[in-house]
């Protein structure tokens, strides 16, 4: 019982920390949401990079891993240290000024002023609300797999059993970050993040030197594997095919349209703060992954054979055996820091749903502020409790790495055509953001489908297999994932995206020359005074000038 004792104790302090966060709110509804758009740099940099580093980051990376080996490294990591970093200082930035200067709070708000759409939003919200629930079950099932992993014990007949079930640290971990969400808005989040996320960037290099240290030193077993048949495998990228490798390339594109990322990227105090985000965010994301890659990789060759639905503890696992009852506690709290970065995807919910579909459609004109943010509450604890039971009901079914790809990360991806052209395309229109979002929402639909239909079609180690052989090899299935010639369905999805963004926006008409002058300023024409300039007729969408 000690290292679940331990983590008891960690989940006890983060509860605190959200309880004293609702002490120091206030009663308005941008505080709640965004914490008054006051973070400090600081605590905005290590709350943004929690909120996308959850379970994926460290249990999915690593059961990933322990499947294929060390090439999963390359297949997220390398990429996500280019792309969001990128994405964050150009897109964050400018969402952070449109956010400042008109108000808002959610994408949906700014898509629907900016395309003076209303219907159109509350599809975009739907899609993006859907798939941001795999991403509440990820740390649910996180949560459920550490603690009950942590705490295993051999009974005196023998028989493996544990001091808390799977099911019962899932509910532990959905009432405590349910909890401090509900109590603390986005100020107990952010403050919550910024502790867990100092907690689980030591966990990586701490948990790396104990289990090498524990097995002879890293040179000792990185040999051991090289001259095992079965092992070395593992230390190349030999069981990533090139066309899936390639195709990972595309999924950090998703980090911008991430509804808590984008939320984030608008409680900054200052857009200076995003300098230090663009600078260490790569730095923070090599000190996760390459640690729980190395021990999914090194787990694979001490523990050979687990089931796949076995995979994902693999780190829990290997701490429990070569680290002591009180180090396994501690880095176990280390591990659920991450797990319990899933907060944001809660609180994103809770914020898209009072604004986009509460206050938009008369609730808080009716109702007031106050009932705004206790409607967004009551939202947290219904979100809270379908995670728990859809983690429940995929218990030794579906992988956090496989889930996360196929229903949060590919969909949000293929999104990203939309948030570009409404924030750098003049002429993009409310008809191609409606297009875009129908395609991804079919697509996301269909191969999370075609996976589900076709699971244990493909055997490891074997070629991947022609679902449909009437189409050639349109559709193949690996053990791992379903692919579209070879490459996994996020590259089309966003090939697709953008391609009808394009085509439908030039071919309807685009919003009214008040919203484009509102969002894209006219220039003022060198040695023409303002009143002059600001007085000449422009050409409204239909080309007739306007008086």
């Amino acid at each position: 019982m000690v290292p679940a004792l331990v983590v008891f104790g960690y989940l006890a302090i983060v509860l605190y920390i959200g309880i004293f966060a609702f002490r120091r709110g206030k009663t308005s509804g941008e505080d709640f949401f965004l914490a008054s758009r006051s973070l400090g740099p600081y605590i905005f940099l290590l709350s943004l990079f929690g909120t996308n580093m959850t379970a994926f980051a460290i249990l999915g990376s690593s059961g990933l891993s322990y499947k294929i080996g060390i090439g999963v490294f390359g297949l997220m990591a390398s990429s996500s240290c280019f792309v969001i970093p990128v994405t964050i200082f150009f897109i964050g930035t400018r969402l952070w000024g449109l956010g400042k200067k008109f108000g808002h709070m959610t994408q949906v708000q700014y898509f629907r002023d900016r395309w003076e759409c209303s219907e159109i939003g509350t599809v975009i919200f739907v899609l993006t609300a859907a798939m941001l629930v795999p991403y509440l079950i990820i740390g649910t099932m996180g949560g459920g797999e550490t603690l009950s992993s942590i705490s295993t014990y051999t009974d005196a007949g023998g028989q493996t059993r544990h001091w808390v079930s799977y099911e019962a640290g899932a509910g532990l971990v959905a009432v405590v970050v349910m909890s401090y969400v509900f109590f603390g808005g986005m100020r107990g989040t952010a403050w919550v993040n910024t502790f867990q996320t100092t907690l689980f960037l030591c966990f990586g290099a701490i948990a790396f030197f104990l289990i090498s240290q524990k097995l002879g030193g890293f040179g000792k077993i990185m040999t051991e594997m090289q001259n095992d048949p079965k092992s070395s495998v593992l230390l190349t990228r030999a069981r990533i095919p090139t066309e899936e490798f390639f195709s990972y390339m595309f999924i950090p594109l998703s980090s911008i349209m991430f509804p808590h990322i984008a939320i984030m990227c608008m409680t900054a105090e200052r857009v200076t703060h995003f300098k230090k985000t663009v600078i260490f965010y790569p730095l923070c994301i090599a000190a996760i992954w390459l640690p729980a890659v190395y021990i999914g990789t090194i787990g694979a060759h001490e523990f050979p054979g687990l089931k796949p639905g076995d995979t994902d503890d693999i780190i829990p696992r290997m701490l429990r055996e070569y680290t002591g009852p009180l180090v396994s506690g501690i880095l176990g709290a280390g591990i659920m820091a991450c797990v319990m970065a899933s907060d944001s995807q809660i609180l994103a919910l809770c914020t898209m749903f009072t604004e986009d579909v509460f206050a938009y459609y008369g609730g808080k004109d009716r109702f007031g502020e106050k009932a705004q943010v206790w409607t967004g509450r009551f939202f947290i604890v219904l979100v809270t409790v379908v995670a728990y039971v859809i983690a429940l009901a995929l218990k030794d079914k579906e992988g956090i790495f496989g889930l996360a790809i196929r229903f949060a990360f590919s969909g949000f991806a293929a999104m990203a055509p939309v948030m570009l052209a409404a924030l750098f395309w003049k002429r993009s229109t409310k008809y191609g953001a409606l297009a875009s979002t129908l395609w991804v929402m079919g697509t996301v639909a269909f191969t999370g489908w075609l996976h589900m239909a076709t699971e244990g079609l493909a055997k490891p180690g074997q070629p991947p297999v022609v679902i449909y052989e009437s189409l050639g090899n349109l559709f193949l299935r690996t053990p791992v994932n379903v692919t579209m010639y070879g490459f996994l369905p996020v590259m089309p999805m966003c090939i697709g995206s953008a391609i009808l963004m394009a085509v439908v926006s030039l071919l309807t008409r685009p919003p009214s020359r008040a919203t484009l002058d509102k969002y894209f300023p006219p220039r003022k024409e060198p040695g023409v005074p303002a009143a002059v300039s600001q007085a000449v007729p422009a050409a409204t969408p239909d080309g007739v000038k306007a008086g």
